[in-house]
């Protein structure tokens, strides 16, 4: 797995864009299907899915069967819920409502060892390999985990540039559809005032160097923030790709 995070930070560093749905069914099958049609990464979902800490190690055992990238949303800033996730093999957490870079601070120190950070020592977990990976090895790799943070809200606007500042802070990811609405436009994710706001977020992260993600549900949409120079594009919801193929289908076969 630390090869294919490898190649993941590669290819942001390259420039190049990285896909990968939200996975909400708790089902490793679905991650399995995302891996092997060849997406980069899956979005193991805590925050608005079912799935628990138990669950979410099979999860992230079929990311690894497929070579796609595990990524966790964890279910809020809290060092147990990002430390659990890590623990269990994730390689990257993506943590949501930041609203500060107080916020931000705490969670890469959450995510890190020392001389990084102050996450919790404990080598007994699979991350580790149960103890069987040396300690030296693995404090080293742990701390090449993704630290994505995701920003919601019109109010984080004004603290943007302190949090890009934040040492650690490997991809900003925005939120479009709590983003439309604390602008007071509800879901309407392809409104001028959201965009603006996406626009003025990418260009002022561009300028700090840290790359940017953004989930999307239209391939329209994807093509749009991707020509904006976003890099980590989270396509749809695997709950929500299997709907649309399902209306697709029926309505092809009530058709004939």
């Amino acid at each position: 797995m630390m090869e294919i995070l490898k190649v993941f930070k590669e290819k942001l560093k390259k420039g190049e864009a990285v896909y990968g749905p939200f996975m909400k069914t708790g089902d490793a099958a679905f991650v399995e299907c995302a891996g092997h049609a060849g997406f980069d990464f899956a979005i193991l979902d805590m925050e608005h899915g079912p799935v628990d800490f138990f669950h979410l190690q099979n999860l992230i055992r079929g990311a690894e069967a497929t070579g796609i990238l595990p990524v966790v949303r964890t279910y809020n800033s809290s060092e147990t819920a990002i430390s659990k996730a890590l623990d269990l093999g994730a390689k990257g957490v993506q943590v949501p409502q930041i609203q500060s870079v107080e916020e931000a601070r705490e969670v890469v120190k959450a995510a890190k060892y020392f001389p990084k950070g102050e996450r919790g020592v404990c080598r007994f977990v699979r991350a580790a390999g149960y103890a069987s990976t040396p300690r030296n090895e693995y404090f080293a790799q742990a701390n090449e985990a993704l630290v994505i943070l995701q920003v919601e809200g019109k109010q984080v606007l004004n603290h943007l540039d302190s949090i890009l500042r934040v040492e650690g802070l490997d991809i900003l990811f925005i939120g479009p559809y709590d983003l439309s609405q604390s602008l007071g436009v509800p879901g309407q994710v392809s409104h001028p005032d959201v965009i603006a706001a996406i626009r003025k977020i990418t260009e002022q992260a561009k300028q700090a160097g840290v790359v940017t993600g953004v989930f999307c549900d239209t391939f329209e949409a994807a093509a749009l923030w991707r020509n904006a120079g976003i890099q980590y594009l989270s396509y749809s919801v695997d709950v929500g790709v299997f709907t649309e193929a399902c209306t697709h289908i029926v309505n092809q076969l009530k058709s004939q």
